[in-house]
């Protein structure tokens, strides 16, 4: 092989290597593009990412008003590449209002859903001037959704108002499961609101919700009061078998404070903390459940303690918007969601022993 020969081969081998090179730099860029949360979900079923944030009252964060459960939201609507579809009560947190506005100028569908009487906050007046349409609820009854649905395939609910209050002051919690499934049934019920104006009763009743696989667990929606939320509630409580937990703002249901008392008699222990400036309301059942011997105590939040958690057996959570309440059950506009999840449930249960020792006996 004469040198020209061997010349040629290095140019031949040193263009290749420039050219993997460049793929290589490209191949980390693009990566480096996609949503920072991905779908997991596969056709054939498999694990579905879940994430629960609580607010920390009287911590850093809540003394800063930055970094609370709104952050993760944020970076979430951050990565949307295609739809962000959000229903909430009210709404005044810069966060969300940036990654809203955000998201709208690089060409994401971005639309809303809110409580008429909060309709005129100066975050929102921001949003409709940046060209994101916003439907309000103008009914006596409330749009009491909290949730949010990301690209088809990503949806967070729970307790949490987007407020400054709700994320930073209040006890609350705000949980992220991605799942299509899901997805589905959450946008179909903002559907109903954003493009054919039907809330609360004026919703087409619901089916009965189907089970969505998680790993190791299921996930079911309920939506009030396209469906008989209480109703569908009574024989989850009624098989519990060892302890049911409640953190509750608003507890005014006899239907399902007569199945706790029920479960108590069987030998259930039932303890709960409730808002200290609800548990005395015309219709609460607090003192009817202490009196029946549950472990009833009231929170010690000079806010609120907004949670609308039950868990059963240390498997089973409930949480949403859904206060367990006449108004939640017959006039609002509600999501409530049963996962059956003993993690999930086991971080929920941190969270009410953490409240349930800070209480008032």
């Amino acid at each position: 092989m004469n040198s020209d020969q061997r010349r040629s081969i290095r140019t031949h081998v040193g263009a290749a290597l420039m050219l993997l090179f460049i793929a290589a730099v490209f191949l980390f860029f693009l990566q480096q593009s996609r949503p920072a949360i991905k779908v997991t979900e596969s056709p054939e079923g498999g694990a579905i990412p879940v994430a629960v944030y609580f607010s920390e009252p009287g911590s850093p964060a809540s003394r800063s008003l930055r970094g609370g459960p709104d952050a993760a939201l944020a970076d979430a609507i951050d990565a949307a590449r295609y739809s962000v579809d959000m229903a909430v009560y009210r709404l005044d947190l810069w966060s969300i209002r940036d990654a809203l506005i955000d998201a709208a100028r690089r060409g994401v569908r971005v639309r809303l859903v809110l409580e008429g009487d909060n309709a005129h906050e100066p975050e929102v007046e921001s949003i409709r001037q940046a060209g994101i349409e916003v439907v309000a609820d103008q009914r006596a009854p409330l749009m009491h959704h909290k949730f949010v649905v990301i690209d088809l395939y990503e949806v967070w609910s729970g307790s949490m108002n987007f407020t400054l209050n709700g994320a930073y002051r209040n006890n609350n919690n705000l949980i992220r499961i991605q799942s299509r499934q899901l997805a589905t049934a959450y946008v179909s019920e903002f559907e109903e609101m954003f493009s054919e104006r039907r809330f609360g009763a004026l919703s087409a009743p619901d089916l009965a919700p189907q089970e969505i696989d998680l790993d190791g667990g299921w996930v079911m929606v309920y939506f009030a009061p396209d469906y008989d939320v209480a109703r569908a509630l009574d024989p989850w409580l009624a098989s519990a078998r060892s302890e049911i937990d409640l953190l509750v703002f608003n507890f005014t249901s006899d239907t399902l404070a007569k199945r706790l008392i029920d479960r108590m008699q069987a030998g259930v222990h039932v303890a709960g903390v409730f808002e200290s400036t609800q548990a005395s309301n015309s219709g609460g059942e607090f003192d009817r459940l202490r009196s029946a011997g549950a472990d009833m105590r009231l929170d010690r939040n000079p806010n609120d303690m907004h949670h609308k958690v039950i868990v059963i057996d240390g498997t089973l959570v409930i949480t949403g918007s859904y206060n367990f309440s006449r108004a939640a059950q017959e006039e609002n506009d509600e999501n409530l969601l049963l996962i059956y999840s003993p993690d999930i449930a086991e971080q929920y249960l941190i969270e009410f022993s953490r409240l349930y020792e800070a209480a008032a006996p």
